[in-house]
């Protein structure tokens, strides 16, 4: 038992690192870490590619992520570098759409990752740790589409 509870306390330090649980007090915090795992991908490891279905949604908690979207050529293109703290891969857990772009580790990886079974059980088990998240999840991608609006009105002038 102490294993498992010494692996919920640093599944729940990592997530007190990350962006999308900043707001979070600490038992809520320790709530949801029951539903996360860990996850460590070598570099150059594929986490998911572009078309992909989208079982889990990711946290960066050490390492480099490189976001890539295939080009009206088929070549890919990056869009993003990831560092610590940041969500990716959500948009698919929420909406059971295929991935929208290919992750790939630009270094050594150690990810939080929280599966669409695991937050099915978590809005069963812990509703409303479960709507928080979601919540911080919606926020999170809100503020990403806002700046990425700016960047194609910047594009077009």
């Amino acid at each position: 038992m102490l294993e498992k509870s010494s692996l919920l306390d640093e599944i729940g330090d990592m997530l007190m690192d990350s962006e999308l649980f900043r707001d979070f007090p600490p038992a809520e915090i320790s709530s949801a870490a029951r539903y996360f795992s860990i996850s460590k991908i070598e570099n150059d490891g594929v986490i998911f590619a572009e078309g992909d279905i989208g079982m889990f949604m990711c946290i960066l908690n050490t390492g480099k992520v490189a976001v890539l979207k295939a080009n009206q050529d088929g070549e890919n293109v990056a869009l993003a570098t990831l560092a610590k703290g940041r969500t990716f891969g959500e948009m698919a857990v929420l909406d059971g759409e295929r991935r929208s772009a290919t992750c790939v580790a630009a270094s050594d990886c150690i990810l939080l990752t929280l599966s669409k079974e695991s937050l099915d059980k978590m809005l069963l088990e812990a509703p409303r740790t479960a709507a928080k998240v979601i919540r911080a999840v919606a926020v999170a991608l809100s503020k990403r589409l806002r700046m990425a609006d700016g960047k194609l009105v910047d594009h077009q002038i």
